[in-house]
């Protein structure tokens, strides 16, 4: 029996993982995911032309030579920028997989676009996101609970739903979470998530709890394990419920709640750790949204402005 070389190489580049990690974990629109995964199916099928068959195979030669092939196909200067967007991106998500040792598209040069910066949410934003659900919902203390604590600790969509009863130290106000590639950290939780989680716990989970939840802290309706796509649904309702018009995912939260500390005067290898990040330049960009947020004070306030 002969194996198909294309689905060898998805199954070793984990493609179908990657679209699920754009879709629930950064919020990607669909447009925006076909176009990404488009560009790693095309990456992903050059590196299988050329022998390459796994992600710690690839090096930066490589992706340069894939690059200049763009170039020679006639490909446009603005489809090159977005599929090195895309390449960058892809490889970030299969290091923190643990899929590779090393980025190899550290030392690929940009053809001159900046960065994107995150959306990043207010304060006012997040009051009334945390709000939206309805109190006549029967998944009301379910869905406040999350909220609260997605924006409380900054976690992954994937960790949320990840959370198990064994993991949360309720009275302490910490939870373990484990973070791609499987690594493990402590993340500390307030006051007002710890009791939005107790009135979810006392008051609807031994309701829902038919002995289906595999011990897992978040269940839906019918007892079940809660999905990344139901968490990311409702990020999205209670985005519209509250009003905000910025394209809002769990995600969001994850960049809102990182910001919120840097301006508040957390130290970056403090969010590093929180956010668990594996290098310290993930974290950077965080440092760049709190400038912009420098520069957006001083020209409200400053008489010179």
């Amino acid at each position: 029996m002969t194996t198909d070389p294309g689905h060898d190489t998805a199954r070793a580049f984990r493609t179908h993982q990657f679209s699920d990690y754009l879709r629930f974990e950064r919020g990607l629109s669909d447009r925006t995911v076909v176009a990404y995964l488009g560009d790693v199916l095309r990456l992903t099928a050059f590196l299988r032309s050329k022998g390459v068959a796994r992600p710690d195979d690839v090096d930066h030669a490589v992706l340069r030579e894939y690059l200049y092939h763009l170039k020679d196909t006639g490909l446009a200067a603005t489809s090159i920028r977005r599929s090195l967007s895309s390449m960058r991106s892809f490889f970030g998500f299969l290091l923190e997989e643990g899929a590779c040792a090393a980025d190899p598209t550290e030392r690929l040069e940009s053809p001159g676009t900046g960065r994107t910066l995150p959306t990043v949410l207010t304060q006012a934003e997040v009051g009334r996101l945390l709000e939206a659900p309805s109190p006549s919902s029967a998944s009301f203390l379910r869905d406040r609970a999350i909220l609260e604590l997605l924006y409380a600790t900054g976690l992954r969509v994937s960790e949320m739903v990840g959370i198990r009863l064994l993991d949360l130290e309720l009275e302490e106000g910490l939870l373990t979470a484990y973070g791609k590639g499987g690594k493990e950290r402590v993340v500390p939780f307030g006051r007002s998530s710890a009791e939005a989680v107790r009135r979810y716990l006392h008051h609807l989970r031994p309701e829902l709890d038919r002995g289906l939840g595999g011990g897992m802290l978040f269940l839906n309706l019918r007892g079940r394990p809660l999905t990344r796509m139901s968490v990311w649904t409702l990020v999205k309702e209670a985005a519209e419920v509250a009003g905000i018009s910025k394209r809002t995912s769990p995600h969001t939260l994850r960049h809102t709640f990182a910001t919120h500390l840097l301006e508040g005067g957390a130290d970056l290898v403090v969010v590093q750790e929180l956010l668990g990040h594996v290098d310290i330049s993930t974290t950077q960009i965080y440092t760049h949204l709190d400038r912009e947020y420098l520069r957006e004070v001083h020209r409200k306030f400053h008489p010179r402005r």
